[in-house]
């Protein structure tokens, strides 16, 4: 199929292009950026006047709930979700049920992901068997099956000796280890930030050393081993800071922070707004305002949805007994925009935040737009006001605390390798 994307702005980060330019695409790769190649004859004109045209978002965290959760959601649900929101690759974390401990698993998530052809889902395999946090996992056999990293989640692993060797041995095979940096001891199965709104709601707290502890221990031991390490979710900028130090010195570590750790603090749940109940908690405006300052220096290179789809029964107990997590996908971009609006950092930064620097984070072929890469296009109009409301969401997890937002950018477009599966309907 021969697709021209026809007067936007195109931003690609990745080979420093902004300008007005038309975008074509053949046979799933782009073909040209400015002039038609020559004999190229349309078979789709997208007109992409006072719209951007970027490389297709990538999410570095996304729970799809299956296998396992299919009550929640679905794979094929959320990547319909994905292909609304501009974005084109999926980054899931290991903790499906099974767990991604095995080949046959990571197989079985990316074939479902090809059978509903709407969004590239690539997953983590698990550090350690069951995510256990005892025994290695066959890191070489989940590398071989498609796993584009190893993590145990928010599973720790409570013996540094361990973990040390769980590092060493993903290093062996050249795979990065996704670290999400709570110290459980500490954490004590905490529901929010312990600062003065825990205190004042009788809530079970989470201090904000549970993550700088536990980057600090992780960062020795990447230190000595030299392993590629990535910091996800962090939600303290003590946290962040470290990860800036240690990136001074010279150390393979990089990090990522959600987009709604960068709009909300703990006073969204003074009133007990379960939808707020995520982890790690949301923490202090001083923490909120720092991820933004870390973020706009490059520290956190990316931003993630961390989306996680639960059904409407999951948020409807007491505050401490609901599940964790929002439903983030389709807030993803905008949210992100909004960081514009609020001079956090350029749109050409942002759009690098969502596209090739996570890309390469995972070391995949995606977030750039260079002729002969895969396309993998989003189209969205930067000014289109919209109202977050139930009948907009596609995702089939409803749970998200931006419900009645009025969002400014709406994608209009995506393409995934060239093939279009997502156009905005008029009216829309």
């Amino acid at each position: 199929m021969r697709v021209r994307i026809s007067g936007g702005r195109v931003i690609d980060p990745a080979n420093d292009v902004d300008g007005r330019l038309d975008l074509f695409v053949a046979d799933g790769r782009v073909a040209a950026l400015g002039r038609a190649p020559d004999g190229f004859e349309a078979d789709l004109v997208i007109d992409a006047a006072n719209r951007v045209v970027c490389p297709g978002l990538v999410d570095l965290r996304a729970h799809l709930r299956e296998p396992g959760h299919e009550h929640k959601a679905t794979i094929a649900s959320e990547s319909r979700a994905a292909a609304h929101s501009g974005i084109t690759t999926l980054c899931c974390p290991p903790t499906t049920l099974p767990p991604v401990d095995t080949p046959a698993v990571a197989s079985l998530i990316m074939r479902r992901a090809e059978a509903a052809g709407l969004a590239r889902v690539v997953p983590l395999g698990a550090l350690t068997r069951g995510l256990d946090g005892e025994h290695l996992s066959e890191m070489a056999a989940l590398k071989q099956a498609g796993c584009v990293g190893v993590s145990n989640d928010f599973h720790a692993v409570d013996n540094p000796l361990i973990l040390s060797r769980a590092m060493e041995y993903a290093a062996t095979f050249d795979l990065t280890v996704f670290i999400n940096p709570q110290d459980p001891r500490l954490a004590n199965n905490g529901t929010v930030h312990d600062g003065a709104v825990c205190s004042r709601l009788g809530l079970s707290g989470i201090p904000a050393a549970a993550e700088t502890v536990a980057v600090a221990s992780c960062l020795a031991l990447v230190e000595r081993i030299g392993v590629r390490t990535h910091f996800s979710l962090l939600s303290t900028a003590r946290g962040a800071q470290m990860i800036a130090r240690a990136q001074h010195d010279g150390m393979p570590v990089t990090a990522d922070v959600s987009a709604h750790h960068l709009h909300l603090t703990e006073n969204d749940v003074l009133d007990f707004d379960s939808q707020c109940h995520v982890m790690p908690p949301l923490r202090t405006l001083r923490d909120r305002d720092g991820l933004r300052q870390w973020l706009s220096r490059g520290t956190i290179a990316a931003i993630c949805s961390d989306h996680q789809p639960h059904e409407a029964d999951a948020k409807l107990a007491p505050f401490g007994e609901t599940a964790t997590g929002i439903s983030a996908l389709e807030t993803l971009l905008p949210l992100s925009l909004r960081l514009v609006d609020d001079g956090v950092m350029t749109l050409n930064e942002m759009i690098a935040s969502l596209t090739v620097r996570p890309a390469r984070i995972l070391g995949i072929e995606a977030g750039d737009l260079a002729p002969g890469r895969r396309a993998d296009v989003c189209v969205f109009d930067p000014d289109h006001y919209w109202v977050l409301n139930r009948d907009r969401l596609v995702s089939r997890g409803h749970n998200t605390p931006f419900l009645d937002w009025e969002l400014k950018g709406r994608v209009t477009h995506t393409l995934l390798a060239g093939i279009p599966v997502y156009a905005l309907k008029p009216g829309d």
